[in-house]
C-alpha cells in the first residue's frame, strides 16, 4: 500500500504539471493560429481593396459613358440612318458592358443589378425612341427623340446606378 501511496504522490503532481503545460502550448498555439490569420486578413485586404476601388471607378466610368448625353455626344456623326445609329449606340454599350462584365465580382449583387438596371434603362429608351422614327431617317433624328423622351420622363437612366455605386464605396472605404 506505501508503493501505491508514494505512487500517486508521483503521478498527480505529475499530470497536473502536463495538464498545465498542455494548457499553456494550447494556448500559445491557438493565439499564434489568430495571429496568422489576421496578418492573412490584413495582407488579403491590402492587396484587394486596391482592386475593389478600381472596379468601383470603372463601374462608374461604364456608367457615364452609357449615359444618352455622353454616348450621343460621343458617337454622333458616325451614322447616318437611325437605324444604323441605333445599332451603334447598342453595340457600343454592350462592348463596354462586355469590357467591364468581370467587375461583378469586386461588389455587392445590389450594386450589380442597379448598374445592370441602369444599362437595361438606357437600351430601352434607345429602342423605344428608335421605335418612334423612321428607320431610314436621320440619326440627327434619333438623338432628338431619345433626349426628348428623357426629357417628358424626367430620368436619367444611369442615376440610380451611378448613386448605388458611391453609396457602396462610401459605406466600405470611407
Amino acid at each position: 500500500m506505501d508503493i501505491f501511496a508514494d505512487l500517486l504522490k508521483l503521478l498527480v503532481p505529475a499530470g497536473l504539471v502536463l495538464y498545465g503545460m498542455y494548457l499553456t502550448v494550447k494556448l500559445l498555439l491557438e493565439r499564434e493560429a489568430e495571429k496568422q490569420r489576421v496578418d492573412l486578413k490584413n495582407r488579403y485586404a491590402s492587396e484587394v481593396t486596391p482592386l475593389r476601388l478600381q472596379a468601383y471607378e470603372r463601374m462608374a466610368l461604364f456608367l457615364e459613358r452609357i449615359t444618352p448625353n455622353n454616348l450621343l455626344l460621343r458617337l454622333s456623326g458616325q451614322a447616318s440612318a437611325v437605324l444604323e445609329f441605333q445599332q451603334l449606340l447598342l453595340r457600343e454599350i454592350r462592348e463596354e458592358y462586355n469590357h467591364n462584365v468581370s467587375q461583378q465580382i469586386y461588389m455587392s449583387q445590389t450594386v450589380w443589378e442597379a448598374i445592370q438596371s441602369a444599362m437595361n434603362e438606357v437600351v430601352v429608351l434607345i429602342n423605344e425612341a428608335a421605335g418612334e422614327v423612321a428607320p431610314d431617317a436621320p440619326a440627327l433624328d434619333l438623338s432628338k427623340r431619345i433626349f426628348d423622351k428623357m426629357i417628358q420622363k424626367d430620368i436619367q437612366p444611369t442615376a440610380t446606378g451611378l448613386k448605388a455605386v458611391k453609396d457602396e464605396v462610401q459605406s466600405i472605404f470611407l
